[in-house]
């Protein structure tokens, strides 16, 4: 990373700006432009997240935020209502009410004397489903956005559920979001109304994940803002990228060949980051690549922004198992438009527990026995110890979250495995197993493992999918199986770029469950599968395809100096598996403790601790329990506040049970506690 400090304009800045909303709540602003322009006003770019400007996610803007700045845009981070020191309560994520916070905010904007009217939306995460979902309410000034690690579908790409399968993560990050919302807003800014403020957060904040088990089909809750309901509806251009680690690894594809508006793909081997700051490497000049899109589109700068590939994706090379990378080795390629038409399917069936060639269907068919053949049937109950080290469902490669070697999860797995490769293959897309099966239980889950088998037997794993077979005929709309009936499922596994090279093999490995990246069903099941119409489809790009990109098309890395801090205490970070071979019991606990940081600038020292624990008895289903506790601490002087969040997650055959408990203390006393002990029905999960 190089830290420019001298760019194009000087800059000033204003950290604390009360943005009034249309009922009336005030949205706390921290704004950079440059100083001309209170002579020659610019465009306005906006990053609208509940992360706390102030002091958690301070360091990170001060490093882009300035920059763009810097170019000549007028940078804007506002803290969501119920954040920071912006008014309110934050009751859930990407409701109508925030996305019309978000519209006032665009139309203040554009009417202030420093802003040409004209605005870009940017952000991560959070801050890009905001940007995309803004964007498709089309308003006047929005003329283009900058997003990384999102998606357009809140129900079936989401961390919340997967293939109709529900997620770990959807209770990691109602765990998240339980202890951001019910931070104090800091008295420096907001003065003695800080304690009020803070007193209606606690008192009106509910667990998320209460409501998020509430919606166990895909329903109006998760249409609202699921931009795939209408792509067209997004009517400005649109630059997206994310990583091959990061759990949003689809989106961007989808949006490629689904949106009508110019738009640009970067999708590089990184994790839940930034691509300047992306880990695993190699991290690319983005805010170069950003300032130009501004540029093009907010100025009308004739710069080229929409020539080359419309999709540029990094290529991995094959790696050995790890549970952290600092670079993954390969190259970048670009693909003239998307679907690419460099990349095919290949169609492999699955036999004898071997990925045949995809010649071999055809040989097979006109031989003697080939209704046999198509009715062999394999078989599988996997252990719920089958998904220990399967990682973080979204990586942030800290604590080392990526998954291990894979041997160990295949012992309890159906698996399929090529012959060794006499030639290097490269996909780039979506895998897909097409399974013939029946179960012996009417609530049934598989999941998919693509792997990476080099010539010493270490399997790493490339991409995977996980599918809830009663949703096997449209994800949503459940119907149980009949036990002993054959059905056909589709399973779509997440999109990669990954090629396998001589003397390795490539392993399809199927379960019946993945705990605990995602939650079982209510009982053990077993699983048949027939041989003669199960398929692995690959999304093959034949090597000799031109990369259509240079060998390093971006430049080093570049950002502004990061805020001033310093480490109080230091940071823990963990990820254990644990297994008790007395009573069965297993477990997974992470750690991420950040320690405490004191924000230099306003003498603020801020602790944040999570404890995630997920843990199960043999092979009981219903054993299993997912815990996610925080404590937050804010402390300047005599001013001491800690927020402390549990929520635990548990379930019978028919039901889940959510037990939480909120405490506030202000100088060690607490001051505010509450408990919550529902139950919601399962919905064929």
């Amino acid at each position: 990373m190089r830290f420019v400090s001298e760019l194009p304009c000087a800059t000033t800045e204003e950290e604390h700006v009360e943005v009034p909303v249309s009922d009336g709540t005030r949205l706390s602003a921290r704004i950079w432009r440059p100083v001309s322009s209170d002579r020659e006003p610019v465009p306005a770019v906006l990053e609208y997240i509940p992360y706390r400007k102030r002091d958690l996610s301070s360091v990170r803007d001060s490093m882009h935020h300035p920059y763009l700045a810097g170019h000549g845009y007028a940078c804007v981070r506002v803290d969501l209502r119920g954040t920071g020191e912006s008014e309110g309560v934050l009751t859930d994520e990407y409701l109508e009410r925030e996305q019309a916070d978000a519209e006032d905010v665009l139309a203040w904007l554009a009417a202030q004397p420093w802003c040409d009217g004209t605005t870009g939306m940017m952000g991560i995460s959070w801050g890009a489903f905001a940007a995309l979902q803004v964007a498709a309410r089309q308003p006047p000034s929005l003329r283009a956005v900058v997003i990384a690690s999102f998606t357009d579908d809140r129900y079936a790409d989401d961390m919340h559920y997967m293939g109709g399968a529900l997620l770990s993560d959807n209770l990691a990050e109602a765990g998240t979001m339980f202890a951001y919302g019910t931070c104090p807003p800091d008295p420096a800014v907001v003065g003695a109304r800080w304690r009020e403020m803070w007193h209606e957060r606690l008192a009106h904040t509910r667990p998320w994940v209460l409501q998020w088990l509430r919606h166990q089909r895909r329903d109006d809750y998760w249409r609202h803002a699921s931009v795939c309901e209408d792509y067209a509806a997004v009517r400005c251009p649109v630059l997206a990228s994310s990583g091959w680690a990061d759990g949003y690894s689809n989106a961007v594809t989808r949006l490629l060949a689904n949106l009508d508006v110019p738009r640009k793909g970067l999708i590089g081997p990184w994790s839940h980051k930034y691509p300047h700051v992306g880990e695993p490497g190699p991290a690319i000049g983005y805010l170069q690549e950003v300032v130009r899109w501004w540029d093009h589109w907010l100025k009308g700068v004739d710069n080229g922004a929409m020539d080359g590939p419309m999709l540029r994706t990094w290529m991995q090379d094959s790696v050995p198992p790890s549970t952290s990378y600092e670079e993954r080795p390969g190259r970048w390629v670009g693909e003239p438009d998307w679907p690419s038409p460099h990349v095919r399917p290949v169609c492999h069936p699955l036999r004898g527990y071997r990925i045949d060639p995809p010649e071999a269907a055809a040989e097979e068919a006109t031989e003697p026995g080939d209704r046999a053949r198509e009715d062999a049937a394999l078989t599988v109950r996997s252990p719920l110890s089958v998904g220990q080290f399967a990682g973080k469902w979204a990586s942030y490669n800290a604590p080392p979250d990526l998954p291990y070697d894979q041997r160990e999860e295949d012992g309890g797995s159906l698996v399929f495995e090529t012959g060794a490769l006499t030639e290097r293959v490269e996909i780039l897309g979506s895998p897909t197993v097409e399974l013939e099966f029946s179960a012996d239980e009417p609530v049934a889950m598989v999941a998919a493992r693509l792997s990476d088998v080099s010539p010493d037997g270490a399997a790493t794993r490339v991409t995977y999918g996980v599918l809830n077979l009663t949703h096997r005929n449209g994800i949503g709309t459940p119907e149980p199986l009949e036990p002993g009936a054959r059905y056909r499922a589709t399973v779509e596994l997440n999109g990669v770029a990954q090629a396998f090279p001589p003397g390795h093999r490539i392993r399809l490995s199927l379960s019946t469950s993945y705990w605990p990246l995602a939650w079982p069903p209510p009982r053990p099941v077993r699983l048949t599968m027939y041989e003669g119409s199960s398929t692995l489809t690959l999304p093959v790009r034949p090597v000799r395809e031109p990369d259509l990109v240079p060998a390093d098309p971006f430049g080093e890395p570049e950002a502004a100096p990061p805020l001033a801090t310093t480490q109080l205490t230091a940071p823990e970070q963990r990820w254990e598996v644990k297994r008790d071979l007395v009573d069965y019991r297993s477990e997974l606990e992470i750690v991420k403790d950040r320690g405490t940081v004191r924000y230099e600038g306003i003498g603020l020292d801020v602790g944040i601790r999570a404890h995630e624990r997920y843990t199960a008895v043999a092979d009981d289903f219903t054993s299993v329990r997912g815990e996610a506790a925080w404590t937050t601490r804010f402390r300047r002087d005599d001013w001491d506040v800690r927020v402390e969040t549990r929520t635990v997650l548990r379930c019978s055959g028919t039901e889940f049970h959510v037990d939480a408990t909120l405490d506030g203390f202000e100088n060690d006393r607490r001051v505010f506690s509450r408990t919550w002990n529902e139950r919601l029905p399962r919905d064929l999960l």
